[in-house]
């Protein structure tokens, strides 16, 4: 009994420890004949980039302003004469339009038709006078021819008598003469045809010489002044010496202005430089005109002023130009080529002009070398790559506006 319950014991004893022993066993087998692993390093592959071939170009590079619209002429209706307005043209209110020569106002008449009657009455007693004068000389002259010795004082020959009764013939005169004049400037007629800006008088209204009655601009010009960097005029075609401007006048200028909700076009031209740079700003301004701008298409507003338009002015034509996409060029103002074995080069290029759409290079490219304008993580000068050739862009036309352009000073 006791022997049974000893080897009962041994076998409680045995059993474990046998088990650990074929643990350990198969995990040192495992181990010793596991499969080795071999250590590869995972293949990026050859990086694909899209490029397009750099091509020259010769285009204009327009320069884009704004303003506001002013009339070339503008004045104040100011009366030179005294009196109550019996007159006003039917259209002499805000916006109405008239045209030259037409009578706007006419102030009473009638005190300066009785100075011209008076003045005809002192010219008359002006020629009695003097032809009393005349005869009273000329009878003096005889008597000394007939009784006199010597030589005659003038009192005696009465040449002073005489000489006053002359000027006072030209002085009526010169009355007649103010007293028309005044009577002609009771009619107020307009220099140029025009508008109204606004207006200040109403009929029966007494007015006195230099009181502003209404302002009127000519709706023959109107102007726009444009501001401009010093060194935009790199690009332009305008002189600073306006002695001969006929260069100046074929410069063209596209204006364009939101009216009523729509975008509205007009066409006009510099026709000069201002004469001092401003001197807060440090701009020139060149000022530009559109003819006739009341006389529009149909559906199209005037050029009224006040209005404020965007300008693009016809810029000068330059040759040899790579216009190429904004992400082309990094911050460095440099580019990424792939020569003809795909291999990657870095190149910086002079930067002609930046704009929204575009970057123009002036140098620093050559013709039909293929830039990249895809992103590369990690650029690296040779390092290999793979080319697609994309379409390139269409050329820009080397007349007209049509180019777009940049904003304020390059």
């Amino acid at each position: 009994m006791l022997k049974q319950l000893a080897s009962k014991s041994m076998l409680k004893i045995i059993i474990p420890v046998l088990v650990v022993l074929a643990g350990i066993s198969i995990s040192w087998a495992i181990a010793v004949h596991r499969p080795s692993l071999k250590s590869e390093l995972p293949d990026s592959g050859i990086p694909m980039v899209r490029v397009i071939e750099a091509t020259p170009q010769a285009i204009k590079l327009n320069i884009r302003s704004q303003g506001v619209v002013v009339p070339r002429t503008e004045i104040d209706l100011v009366p030179e004469v005294a009196g109550q307005i019996v007159r006003l043209h039917p259209s002499l209110a805000a916006g109405g339009f008239f045209e030259a020569g037409e009578i706007l106002m006419m102030i009473d008449p009638r005190d300066y038709d009785h100075a011209i009657a008076e003045a005809h009455a002192r010219i008359a007693e002006a020629e009695r006078l003097l032809a009393m004068e005349e005869a009273q000389a000329e009878q003096a002259r005889q008597e000394w021819q007939v009784l006199g010795e010597g030589t005659p004082s003038p009192l005696t020959m009465r040449e002073p008598q005489l000489a006053e009764a002359r000027a006072k013939l030209k002085a009526a005169q010169a009355d007649m003469v103010k007293a028309r004049l005044q009577r002609g400037r009771c009619e107020w007629r307009s220099p140029f045809a025009g508008r109204v800006r606004n207006m200040h008088i109403g009929l029966g209204q007494y007015v006195q010489p230099g009181e502003k009655l209404a302002r009127l601009y000519a709706t023959d010009v109107a102007q726009i002044r444009l501001p401009l960097a010093t060194d935009q005029f790199a690009y332009l075609d305008l002189l600073l010496d306006h002695r001969d401007n006929k260069a100046e006048r074929g410069l063209r200028v596209a204006l364009s202005g939101e009216f009523a909700g729509v975008t509205h076009r007009w066409e006009g031209h510099v026709i000069r430089t201002e004469g001092a740079l401003d001197e807060e700003t440090g701009l020139l301004h060149a000022v530009a005109e559109v003819q006739n701008p009341y006389k529009v298409k149909p559906g199209q507003p005037p050029l009224i002023p006040g209005l404020f338009v965007k300008a693009e002015i016809e810029g000068r034509e330059q040759a040899d130009v790579f216009v190429l996409p904004p992400g082309a060029v990094n911050a460095s103002q440099e580019v990424l080529l792939v020569d003809a074995e795909n291999r990657l080069h870095i190149r910086r290029v002079e930067i002609l002009r930046r704009e929204p759409d575009r970057i123009l290079a002036k140098s620093g490219l050559k013709a039909g070398e293929r830039l990249v304008i895809s992103r590369i993580e990690v650029p690296v000068e040779g390092m290999k790559v793979s080319a697609e050739i994309v379409a390139p862009e269409p050329k820009l036309k080397k007349t007209g506006l049509e180019a777009p352009t940049q904003d304020g000073a390059l």
